[in-house]
């Protein structure tokens, strides 16, 4: 038992290693960071997150980012909810096929479309945008989505469906009342998993934006200049990229382990 918490404690502390180190080189000067092995700022220095709040150009990053990220969550949801539940619920002519084709959208690069999309978005002026990126996201996260709540949806017994019928309610009020409180772990894991995607996925979302709706992960690209790499804003701004990240996981951190309990995540 005691040589189990040893190893447990070692590998915790091996995966937060990169972490603390980059919360330490943000608390740090580039002058520090580059004139030697610390282990904790000998200069503490809050500057280069203050850069990044007063700087117009760095926090629309974040702005621009968290907006295409929540659209594309709420949309390949809302799109997700009634394929999920016509999967999981009816038997029709190439079901599985259909079912099988939506994943396998899943598993192409998204370089396969980034110049089709720069080039449909360019023509009906959704180019630099934040539902450009939005929906481009979509083609990936939706068949995710519908994969996900419809594993969830079958372990929902058919007779609640019939009942609620028998009871009188049109079929969207049931949905909505009745069947998605049933599923709202499910609802929630999807939603962890389209977030996540959404927010690290960078060539899309630099291809098809250029000043107005470019994402935090694009921006970040502009500290490396003729003097060199500013390493310390680098490190803050990673620290405030990994944030949003760890705060969706936190608060659905229960709905994920149902998720893999039930066998579909």
């Amino acid at each position: 038992m005691l040589r189990a918490r040893i190893v447990l404690t070692l590998y915790i502390l091996f995966l937060m290693l990169p972490i603390y180190w980059l919360v330490n080189m943000s608390l740090k000067t580039n002058t520090e960071i580059v004139s030697g092995l610390t282990l904790w700022p000998h200069t503490l220095t809050f500057e280069n997150y203050r850069r990044i709040f007063t700087d117009s150009s760095w926090y629309s990053g974040y702005l621009n980012s968290l907006q295409y990220v929540a659209l594309n969550t709420v949309l390949s949801i809302a799109l997700a909810l009634p394929a999920a539940y016509a999967f999981s619920r009816y038997c029709f002519v190439g079901d599985k096929h259909l079912f099988f084709w939506l994943l396998s959208n899943r598993m192409a690069p998204a370089a396969v479309f980034a110049l089709p999309f720069f080039n449909l978005y360019s023509a009906i002026g959704l180019f630099d945008t934040p539902l450009a990126v939005a929906l481009a996201h979509c083609l990936f996260n939706v068949p995710l989505a519908v994969w996900i709540l419809e594993g969830f949806m079958s372990g929902v017994p058919r007779e609640i469906d019939e009942t609620a019928y028998l009871d009188g309610y049109s079929f969207p009020r049931f949905f909505v009342k009745i069947f998605m409180p049933l599923v709202a772990s499910g609802i929630g894991v999807t939603a962890f998993f389209c977030f996540m995607f959404s927010w690290v996925e960078l060539l899309l979302a630099r291809t098809l934006t250029s000043v107005d709706a470019k994402p935090i992960a694009a921006t970040m690209t502009r500290t490396v200049s003729a003097s060199g790499m500013d390493w310390g804003l680098l490190a803050a701004a990673g620290v405030l990229t990994i944030l949003p990240g760890a705060l969706v996981i936190w608060f659905v951190r229960n709905y994920i382990a149902k998720g893999f309990a039930l066998g579909r995540v």
